[in-house]
């Protein structure tokens, strides 16, 4: 029998893919826990208009992302952390900052998304790069300033 995955089954097959099962599997496993449907000519045709819905989203959202990282291009993040005489750093700058900065002046950004994840422990301008959509990378300079 022939279904249709409403989900991602493990050694089966991804959401969307028509795969080919045993009668009893299809109908008393997959179709009964809402897994999959059988696959008609129906269900293949409301299938196809999913698929494109999400390339649709898929190519606006990236979109989107695209003009934030030309955003970020002109974007300068300033931090002060304590320093020494010399331009020694006490301390550093994190990606939870950064994180929360970004937040802060209304992009919404993960923390887990930053893709330089060791805290920036020197003075000057630092480029930090950012995962804003599949592919999409932006880059963010940070001005780390001391307070002497």
């Amino acid at each position: 029998m022939k279904v249709i995955l409403k989900s991602d089954v493990k050694k089966l097959g991804k959401k969307g893919d028509i795969v080919e099962v045993a009668d009893g599997y299809g109908r008393n496993y997959l179709i009964a826990r809402g897994l999959a449907v059988v696959s008609t000519e129906k269900s293949r045709e409301i299938l196809a208009e999913q698929k494109e819905e999400a390339a649709q989203i898929d190519a606006k959202n990236r979109a989107d992302a695209e003009a934030v990282a030309k955003e970020f291009e002109n974007l300068i993040l300033e931090f002060h952390v304590n320093s020494g005489k010399d331009g020694r750093v006490f301390g550093s700058v994190s990606t939870k900052q950064i994180a929360e900065e970004l937040n802060r002046r209304g992009y919404k950004v993960d923390k887990r998304k930053i893709l330089d994840t060791a805290p920036i422990g020197s003075l000057g301008v630092t480029k930090v790069r950012v995962e804003l959509y599949k592919g999409v990378v932006g880059t963010v300079r940070v001005n780390v300033k001391g307070n002497d």
